[in-house]
């Protein structure tokens, strides 16, 4: 994969975007910790620095123990450890301890043509950061890594019968394999109607997070009441329907922030808040620090 930042300092955090090396996987690509971390110096954001995805990223690390940076908090990381990065988070690597591993790179149409006939809530949940951690720990003898390493051999295959066909099966079991260790490790949500419900939600929040921080909004264009909201908010992640607002406001911001082109006050206006100051109390409140402050300690080494 070609990692390439928009600028080769670090004024602003780098957008990086999906261009394979091999244009025969067609939206999909596999990449070793190892050469990443090899050809850190020819790329031209630093790996080891912030930078947000275009892309999806699912990294198996296969040995030693360490940590990923995702949305500004650090994971524990270790062997038989699975990664999950969306598009648009925030990521870095941490090449100081031991760990391998490797990186499933795909984009977004990749991974919907994979799971095509899937109900969409079940895909929605999948990668969805506000529904599960991003890292998942694999039992060690678990079937997951069979068929990791089946991928990982077909994958240099480029002459072989029907490979696109093969691969992308092998990565939708994969991911479904996953996905039931998933089930077993975390609380798993069974009540179809609730996650669609917190689908469309989550939906509306991302179109009008500038417009409204208020839940009983979002209530209104559901066509539900506010307790109904709140009520399936705490059944699906343990939190009141304000709560997933303000997260998900205070996360656009801190990736907004990441910019240092873009000053507290603009920012303020582009989420909506009449007054910066506004924005100011909001963002400490949330946070303990200031915008300002939140920039200043980005440096995450």
């Amino acid at each position: 994969m070609k990692v390439k930042g928009v600028q080769p300092m670090r004024k602003n955090i780098p957008k990086i975007a999906f261009e394979p090396t091999n244009q025969d996987h067609s939206g999909f690509e596999i990449v070793t910790i190892d050469k990443i971390a090899r050809d850190k110096g020819k790329y031209l954001h630093d790996p080891e620095e912030p930078h947000q995805l275009q892309f999806y990223n699912t990294i198996f690390y296969t040995g030693g123990q360490g940590r990923q940076f995702i949305d500004f908090q650090w994971f524990p990381v270790k062997e038989n450890s699975l990664v999950y990065l969306t598009r648009d988070q925030v990521n870095a690597f941490d090449f100081s301890g031991s760990l391998k591993g490797i990186c499933l790179i795909f984009t977004e149409s990749y991974f919907l043509d994979c799971f095509s006939n899937l109900p969409e809530d079940f895909v929605f949940r999948l990668f969805n950061p506000q529904l599960f951690s991003p890292v998942v720990q694999i039992p060690k003898g678990s079937e997951f890594r069979e068929y990791f390493d089946l991928l990982l051999k077909e994958y240099p295959n480029s002459n072989a019968f029907n490979q696109r066909t093969v691969l992308q099966s092998l990565f939708t079991i994969l991911i479904s394999k996953a996905e039931q260790i998933k089930q077993h490790q975390t609380f798993h949500i069974k009540d179809s109607k609730k996650m669609r419900l917190f689908r469309q939600f989550a939906g509306l929040l991302e179109e009008h997070h500038s417009k409204s921080r208020n839940a009983d909004y979002y209530a209104r264009e559901l066509a539900i009441t506010y307790k109904h909201l709140n009520a399936t908010c705490r059944a699906l992640l343990n939190k009141t329907a304000k709560q997933v607002i303000d997260e998900y406001v205070i996360l656009q911001a801190k990736r907004s922030l990441t910019n240092s082109d873009l000053k507290s006050n603009e920012l303020a206006y582009s989420l909506g808040f009449e007054d910066p100051t506004n924005f100011t109390k909001y963002f400490k409140k949330h946070t303990g620090l200031t915008p300002n402050s939140f920039k200043k300690s980005l440096k995450i080494a």
